[in-house]
């Protein structure tokens, strides 16, 4: 319940940012810090133990998410329109961290992965619904487009169960700090897709992101 709770949290938090400020840079920056706080707390707290590879690695890509993110930064900041989105993308960086450390040690205690998964789905599905309608901008044009859009809902819940299902399963197998820098680099390698399928466009800065993420993976590997 407690990692339900805080991924409930998660996802208010991180519609407020997108109110607030820019997706480029607000999601990149949250996720970076995320990977910052678990490790600290993964390393303080409940004494897992990383190499210096493995710690090296982990900067790296945490450090590249953030560099996209401060880039972002100083290329709006000039508006004035991103000092609330920082703001609440460092909460969300947070509340990320709460219960990505919430659920490594929960899955732990359990053993069982995919029934843990299951009940955290189970619970938060009861309560987004009505947290998406509180905080719908049209709230009479909600039920037709849930109507509408279910379809491609339904098989998208499905798909992040499962992948936070690989998540969870992989926290209970390695240590949590290298799990959460692997899973974040998909913000930078999203940006590969998006290009080679989609036809959007991919900056050098992002590029070189990327190839720095990748070097980042390959130290956490050495180590």
């Amino acid at each position: 319940m407690a990692s339900a709770a805080l991924q409930t949290c998660y996802l208010i938090l991180l519609i407020t940012s997108y109110k607030h400020g820019e997706f480029s840079q607000v999601y990149p920056l949250a996720r970076g810090l995320a990977v910052l706080l678990v490790t600290g707390v993964a390393t303080t707290f409940l004494a897992e133990k990383l190499s210096f590879w493995q710690l090296a690695g982990v900067a790296v890509v945490a450090g590249s998410l953030l560099s996209l993110a401060l880039t972002k930064h100083s290329a709006t900041a000039r508006a004035g329109r991103n000092r609330q989105g920082t703001f609440f993308a460092v909460l969300t960086g947070a509340a990320i961290a709460a219960y990505t450390v919430v659920d490594g040690v929960g899955v732990r205690v359990s053993g069982q992965p995919m029934a843990y998964v299951s009940w955290l789905f189970l619970l938060q599905g009861m309560v987004i619904p009505l947290i998406c309608w509180r905080m719908a901008s049209e709230r009479r044009s909600f039920p037709r487009r849930v109507a509408r859009y279910w379809k491609p809902g339904f098989i998208g819940g499905l798909v992040s169960m499962l992948a936070y299902g690989i998540v969870v399963w992989a926290q209970s197998l390695a240590p949590l700090a290298l799990v959460s820098a692997l899973r974040e680099t998909s913000v930078l390698l999203a940006g590969v897709i998006g290009a080679v399928f989609f036809n959007e466009k991919f900056s050098r800065l992002r590029l070189v992101l990327t190839a720095i993420a990748v070097a980042g993976i390959a130290a956490i590997q050495l180590g």
